[in-house]
């Protein structure tokens, strides 16, 4: 569909883009918002680093594990050492408030809106600043989330209470034989309900949202729609910036808006909606918020 996607030359500056947005935001009958792992990154969920070495210092020193993301794919020797690492990780990451309020100056900012999230993100971090939830979308799973490593049916499990029994009781980097889960149909190994490969799960909740996106995307493909990327990576660019791109260019009315630290374009079909913005998510939220 797109001939030339490049980074657009505008003559605005970047207090120009940050009016511009401040007006689609405040115009806009539609907000959909497409949030990627760089938006809970400026809200201070790093996964390396000084927050690594406090909450994993220990598996550091053990294991040679050096951030968060290379520790999930780390291959432990029992499910004791496993569950005590993922148990961590769930804790704060999931039920733990992101250390910033950038989800909260999201959610000002689109209060009163007629808005829904689509987030390849994991970590709830919306439902935890209070984004209604009949209007987010977790494509990608959940951290809260637990199902069969089979998978033997499409059921996903809750596991905060477990998780915080983990976190509470392990000693050595190893959690008790007996909090490990198991299947409630087959008893093999319970496994974290996250899109890895063909084996994961959509549950109904999983279903259900997509329906209701689906049918907001139906409701608004006209009309001033504002398409707003939030630190979206290229991992994964067909779940938000491509549909993005698409639904901005076949409606007239529509803009998009992309915010991302180092990389903000847009092709050029749709260079002259578009507002893209390089700089820190918070930054940019916290400079638009402003009264003045």
């Amino acid at each position: 569909m797109f001939s030339r996607i490049s980074t657009p030359k505008s003559t605005e500056t970047y207090w120009e883009k940050l009016d511009r947005l401040k007006s689609a935001l405040a115009d806009a009958d539609a907000v959909v918002i497409g949030a990627g792992a760089g938006l809970s990154a400026s809200a201070g969920l790093t996964y390396s680093g000084e927050r690594f070495e406090k909450h994993f210092g220990d598996f550091s020193q053990t294991y040679g594990i050096r951030d968060m993301y290379s520790g999930g794919f780390y291959p432990f020797q029992t499910l004791e050492e496993y569950w005590a690492w993922w148990s961590r990780h769930i804790l704060v990451n999931r039920y733990e408030r992101a250390p910033k309020p950038v989800y909260d100056q999201l959610l000002d900012l689109v209060r009163g809106k007629d808005y829904f999230v689509l987030t390849t993100n994991v970590d709830h971090q919306f439902q935890l600043a209070g984004f209604d939830k009949q209007r987010l979308f977790y494509t990608q799973g959940d951290y809260g989330l637990w199902q069969c490593s089979r998978p033997c049916h499409q059921g996903t499990y809750d596991n905060e209470d477990i998780v915080r029994r983990m976190v509470t009781e392990q000693r050595d980097m190893k959690v008790p034989s007996e909090l490990i889960p198991h299947c409630p149909k087959c008893g093999r190994p319970m496994t974290m309900n996250l899109r890895c490969d063909d084996t994961f799960v959509q549950d109904e909740g999983w279903d259900q949202a997509a329906s209701r996106y689906r049918d907001f995307l139906r409701r608004h493909q006209h009309g001033r729609v504002l398409y707003l990327e939030l630190g979206v990576g290229i991992n994964t660019p067909v779940i938000i910036k491509y549909p993005f791109w698409k639904y901005a260019h076949e409606n007239p009315e529509a803009l998009y808006a992309c915010l991302n630290l180092e990389s903000a374009y847009a092709p050029a079909e749709i260079n002259s909606r578009s507002i893209c913005i390089n700089g820190d998510i918070e930054t940019i939220l916290n400079s638009i918020s402003d009264p003045s």
